[in-house]
């Protein structure tokens, strides 16, 4: 015989999640952010694939709408307009921010590669299994930011860029004003003599243009060509150390972040850890295909770096890295962090990256 009440409790209990359910799928929470640059990147693709997946994770209840640069405030406003809660978000690269902490580089891009060998994939491992993900939380309270980051974009190395002629030495790389990102990176170019001058990634092809500047780096062949570098010039330099490791990053304001329930707050960490694999994987078929067209299609000519550039750059990046250090406690920190990690998994990853590296140049060279 069937239980009236038991039947009745169970329908009940079946109603109640069932009105939950749907009023949970109905209540979505926008999150508005601002990106520092176009809204054609490469990197805002990546974004919105990010934004998607947490979309799906969330069954519909949190939404990201993307803004481009300069929609609500000027490009090197972003973060504080994050932390005042004018935008719920910001799109951009940490090292963006070393005017406000100079270990915001050593996050969004560790001058070549933390002057120990650390490159995107080795950056990876110790942003996850090396400390680095607890430091990254702490930045922002150093910072005074009422802020929650979120790693996205690991990239690197990025090439050392674009020039009128070819150069074959660090005398040749004198010669030209060069577009270099801000921060210690772009700093260092200046240690070694080189005319460094930074400037936001809308700007760059405009300078080069006017003549402004004469030489220029951004990022890796996809997102070069998309500036239009090829356009105005021909010599490509892949291998640099200023950007073995460039990471770009997601930043939410933290009121709106604690306003999000825990399971929508674990779907935005998931769907970050997941970008960290996928923005890898996106970029080397991208430039891959962008490469190849370049130089077949646009009469690009990709040229070797010049040999004395290197130890050049290696030893003021190194000079750089300890002055920091040895000026502000959390940069020694984080940098000290990085080292321990280093010193255990660098060795190991060099070793075995070089058998690779060997395979792939035998391989390349067959194709050329």
């Amino acid at each position: 015989m069937f239980n009236l009440k038991t039947i009745t409790k169970g329908a009940a209990a079946s109603i109640v999640g069932a009105s939950l359910f749907v009023s949970s799928a109905f209540a979505e929470t926008v999150i508005r952010v601002q990106t520092v640059i176009s809204a054609k990147a490469d990197e805002v693709v990546m974004l919105k694939n990010f934004g998607d997946d947490v979309t799906a994770l969330t069954n519909g209840e949190v939404v990201f709408e993307i803004l481009p640069a300069g929609s609500v405030v000027g490009v090197a406003e972003t973060l504080d307009a994050v932390d005042a809660g004018l935008i719920d978000g910001g799109f951009a690269w940490t090292h963006y921010w070393s005017g406000k902490h100079p270990a915001a580089m050593l996050f969004g891009s560790p001058v070549a590669g933390a002057g120990v060998g650390i490159d995107n994939i080795a950056f990876v491992s110790w942003f996850q299994f090396g400390g680095g993900k607890e430091l990254y939380d702490q930045l922002w309270d150093e910072m005074g930011m009422n802020v929650k980051g979120f790693m996205l974009q690991p990239v690197g190395p990025e090439a050392l860029g674009w020039f009128k002629e070819p150069i074959t030495s660090m005398d040749d790389f004198r010669k030209y004003r060069f577009r270099t990102p801000p921060g210690i990176p772009g700093q260092t170019y200046k240690d070694i003599g080189v005319a460094s001058v930074a400037m936001g990634g809308g700007d760059i092809l405009p300078a080069l243009e006017k003549g402004t500047i004469d030489a220029a780096e951004w990022c890796c062949p996809k997102p070069d060509s998309v500036f239009g570098f090829q356009k105005v010039l021909k010599h490509y330099y892949l291998q640099g150390l200023h950007q073995v490791v460039v990471n770009a990053d997601l930043y939410l304001n933290k009121d709106v972040y604690d306003s999000l329930t825990p399971l929508q707050q674990k779907a935005i960490e998931v769907a970050a850890n997941a970008s960290l694999s996928k923005s890898m994987s996106y970029r080397i078929y991208e430039n891959g295909k962008a490469l190849k067209d370049l130089t077949e299609n646009h009469g690009v000519i990709l040229h070797d770096t010049p040999a004395d550039y290197f130890p050049a750059y290696m030893n003021a990046a190194k000079a750089s890295l300890e002055k920091n250090a040895a000026e502000n406690e959390f940069f020694a920190k984080v940098w000290q962090s990085q080292k321990d990690f280093a010193a255990v998994a660098v060795p190991y990853w060099a070793g075995s990256q070089a058998s690779n590296a060997a395979l792939g140049k035998a391989f390349a060279d067959s194709v050329k």
